[in-house]
């Protein structure tokens, strides 16, 4: 499926900043429209306005989309929450399906986007001195994710000779995170979104509007008084 011939909304609320994008496929179709701004919380009162700014410049209507693109998650408990509840709402109303993608496969897509990298570490910011990762190589033009979903402190990241972080965990974690090949800077786009929905598309993962679940890593949403203290308190150096 060549994604030329697509008309596809992507958006993502997981972290700090709201992605959204719109493609316009045909021949001829130009880059895609992008809107971006505060995200998690603000992402409910700021989403829908950006879809519907970004689909009347495209000249386009729900119903000529071939897909509803989204990060399902890991990520922001609220801003996951927005994600689905707009996937769903806006797939219900007009019968178009839904697509969701994990976020840290779209970090791992925007990193070999912007580098090249191939086995990538895909790392987000879970606060509560946490990340979540997991590591996807590249492989016959599409990934592959080795092994499960990781939450846990930045010090327990587990990085392969010769892989790459990427992510948006740096600035706040630094020394704390495993070394790598290479850290990049990179976010769960609606740009890489965007690339990667073909492929998903072609191999069934689209369906209808139930389908529009979060993937929660992560059970409990905050820290007590104690446990933020003794987070303060533990040291924040690798051994």
């Amino acid at each position: 499926m060549k994604d030329i011939r697509l008309n596809l909304l992507a958006f993502d609320t997981s972290t700090e900043i709201l992605h959204v994008a719109v493609q316009c496929g045909g021949e001829g179709s130009h880059a895609p429209l992008e809107y971006t701004g505060a995200g998690g919380a603000q992402a409910s009162a700021t989403l829908i306005p950006a879809i519907h700014t970004l689909m009347a410049q495209a000249g386009l209507v729900l119903a000529d989309l071939d897909a509803i693109v989204f990060g399902r998650g890991p990520g922001s408990f609220t801003g996951l929450r927005t994600a689905c509840s707009v996937a769903q709402g806006l797939s219900f109303g007009s019968g178009v399906p839904v697509l969701a993608v994990d976020t840290l496969l779209a970090v791992a897509e925007e990193a070999y986007h912007r580098e090249g990298v191939q086995q990538v570490v895909a790392l987000l910011d879970a606060r509560m001195d946490e990340v979540y990762s997991a590591s996807y190589a590249r492989e016959s033009g599409g990934w592959r994710r080795q092994g499960e979903f990781g939450l846990g402190r930045p010090e327990t990241v587990a990085v392969a000779p010769g892989w790459s972080l990427a992510g948006n965990a740096f600035a706040a974690y630094g020394e704390r995170l495993p070394p790598a090949a290479a850290r990049i800077e990179a976010m769960p786009t609606a740009r890489a979104l965007l690339r990667l929905a073909p492929a998903l598309m072609a191999a069934g993962q689209a369906g209808p509007a139930a389908g529009a679940m979060p993937l929660y890593i992560r059970d409990k949403v905050a820290q007590t008084t104690e446990e933020r203290a003794a987070s303060r308190a533990a040291p924040t150096t690798r051994p």
